[in-house]
């Protein structure tokens, strides 16, 4: 049915799927009410995942194995999921400092500090989606955006003296440790969930319309 209207409307049909197209592109750079409510909701959310994970970031601590290391990639995941869940200039490091601002609303353990550290995160996050001009948000994108965050938190340690007390094989775990945990909690869990989202069509409220969109309804 579909196929036969196309076919009868060929010209005009053409003409005002590139003029949607090309409005579509003219957007994608613009941030709308809906995404800066999804942006703040996430953040929210984030942030007390954030908040409820510094405990349990302490408990692993006194092991002394550099345990809690594993659990660090989850301050890592607000500018993955947001960037590939919305896919627009800014809202991956929108999202990294507004959870990392949420939990220090929360009281988290690390104070004004959390808020220092979701900025470079969220800076080195966005940077990677920027490298790609944001037309690629796949599990390697993600994986390369909490990876990047977490050098960025990394490049933070430093001047405040958290690498200095580690040596040898302590700070080899911290490293290895450290980005084993952003690849997998802010790599491969985000694009899992945001996928799983895709699945119910929520995203298509957020998204800007892609060729891709329009392709499929030519079918």
């Amino acid at each position: 049915m579909l196929s036969g209207i196309n076919r009868q409307h060929s010209h005009h049909g053409g003409r005002a799927t590139s003029g949607g197209i090309a409005m579509a592109e003219q957007k994608i750079g613009k941030l709308n009410l809906t995404d800066i409510l999804v942006t703040i909701v996430a953040s929210l959310v984030f942030g007390l995942i954030f908040r409820l994970m510094g405990p349990v970031y302490d408990l692993l601590k006194p092991f002394g194995l550099q345990l809690e290391m594993l659990t660090y990639g989850i301050w890592f995941i607000a500018g993955p999921f947001v960037a590939l869940l919305i896919r627009k200039p800014g809202v991956a490091f929108l999202a990294e400092t507004a959870a990392a601002a949420v939990e220090l609303l929360f009281a988290g353990s690390g104070g004004i500090i959390n808020v220092y550290y979701g900025l470079i995160q969220g800076v080195f996050s966005e940077a990677v989606f920027a490298a790609f001009l944001y037309k690629r948000f796949t599990l390697l994108t993600a994986i390369l955006s909490g990876v990047a965050a977490s050098i960025g938190s990394f490049i933070l340690d430093i001047p405040y003296g958290y690498l200095t007390g580690l040596v040898g094989w302590n700070l080899t775990l911290n490293i290895v440790f450290r980005f084993i945990s952003a690849i997998i909690l802010a790599g491969f869990l985000p694009y899992i969930l945001v996928k799983a989202l895709e699945k119910t069509g929520v995203t298509q409220l957020v998204r800007p319309v892609t060729k891709e969109d329009y392709d499929v309804l030519k079918k």
